[in-house]
């Protein structure tokens, strides 16, 4: 469909042909230079030592949980409020999923308490995911880590460039992990990141990253090692050269799109406000990345019908998330799960378009949409 306002947009330029094309005519397509400048980019924008490029987000935290020694007979705690991936990961493992709720209708992240109830003897880490590319209550999360034992797992998908207390986003876990999917804040089309300051969790990463070899192609092919040895399980998780030379082009473009997207953010805030709708995070703490613009209609509000209307005037809209417990798999796997604040959330969210070169006047002219619509679906008085 041809959308007159799509939900998520590229910002894509010649400087992105250019990359591309430098790589081509290099004839190394494979991790190589660029590769290694764009973990060392990204490791100094993000304030921690080590960070290494993978082909997308889900690998990271699938080895992020197996770096940490996450197996069969565990349990690692996440929210239901996320992309799949996030609970798909600990599955990789061997392990087990612990759902906790999240906090409520103004902070759509998992809540801290909820995770120290669902704490148990088998419980082996703890996943958070800032929604939206709003921080999650990390000192508080913290707390319960350090009073169980428990290493954090950032899944930071939606937040590069965010922070919190003034402490960037991804370095406050044990082991963060950032998605460079087409619709992300920082957009190669697949690719990610895991960030750590642990040596030894660096290490391993990086043997499990290209199959669990002591050398790579690159290596042999600058002379730095003639053969090599396999000496643990790795996977085939390597990203190319030609997305890690968009993601370094993306990279100097990072601060100014997210300031674009807290200017959209905070327009569609005040269109809103007097809507009947509710708007997350309007008094978020920390600096957020303002990845998504999630809103909830009220319960009396056909959630099909008002996205119908959007998709009639070429508007198009998400859901962030459906809940993990409620697929299919997962129902199959644990039954009947109640996330009681997760349920209400994911019954009445609707994700609208949000992206940096998005524009004043598409903006108000999604918001007056959003007006005329709840107005023409339900007798609601705006402001």
């Amino acid at each position: 469909m041809d959308w007159s306002v799509p939900l998520a947009d590229l910002d894509y330029g010649l400087e992105e042909e250019e990359a591309v094309l430098k790589v081509l005519r290099s004839r190394w397509l494979t991790m190589g230079a660029i590769t290694q400048e764009f973990e060392a980019q990204f490791s100094r924008l993000i304030g921690s030592k080590y960070a290494i490029a993978v082909s997308n987000a889900t690998e990271a935290l699938h080895l992020a949980c197996l770096a940490l020694g996450i197996g069969p007979g565990d349990e690692v705690i996440t929210p239901s409020l996320s992309f799949v991936a996030t609970s798909n990961a600990v599955l990789y493992t061997g392990a087990e999923v612990r759902f906790a709720d999240v906090i409520g209708p103004d902070e759509l992240t998992i809540d801290p308490e909820d995770i120290s109830r669902q704490v148990t003897p088998r419980t082996k880490a703890i996943i958070v995911m800032h929604y939206g590319g709003y921080p999650c209550r990390m000192r508080e999360i913290l707390a319960v880590a350090e009073r169980f034992g428990l290493p954090v797992i950032e899944d930071a998908a939606h937040a590069p460039g965010a922070s919190l207390n003034g402490k960037v986003i991804g370095t406050w876990g044990t082991i963060s992990c950032f998605s460079f999917f087409s619709n992300k804040n920082l957009s190669t089309g697949e690719g990610g990141m895991l960030v750590t300051e642990r040596a030894d969790l660096a290490e391993k990463v990086r043997l499990m990253r290209s199959h669990g070899m002591t050398s790579l192609t690159y290596d042999r092919h600058h002379g730095h090692a003639h053969s090599y040895d396999v000496i643990d399980l790795g996977y085939n998780y390597r990203i190319d050269e030609i997305h890690s030379a968009l993601g370094l082009e993306q990279l100097k473009k990072l601060a100014a799109n997210n300031a674009h997207r807290k200017d959209w953010t905070e327009r569609y805030w005040q269109a809103l406000a007097d809507t009947g709708v509710e708007l997350p995070f309007r008094g978020n703490a920390g600096s957020p990345s303002y990845h998504i613009f999630p809103m909830l209609l009220p319960p009396s509000i056909n959630r099909k019908v008002f996205m119908d209307a959007l998709r009639e005037k070429g508007i198009q809209t998400s859901i962030h998330y459906p809940p993990t417990h409620h697929f299919t798999y997962y129902r199959s796997r644990y039954g009947e799960i109640s996330l009681p604040i997760t349920e209400d959330i994911s019954e009445r969210e609707v994700t609208l378009p949000l992206y940096p070169n998005m524009g004043s006047e598409r903006v108000d002219l999604v918001a007056d949409s959003v007006i005329r619509i709840i107005k023409s679906i339900h007798d609601i008085k705006v402001g």
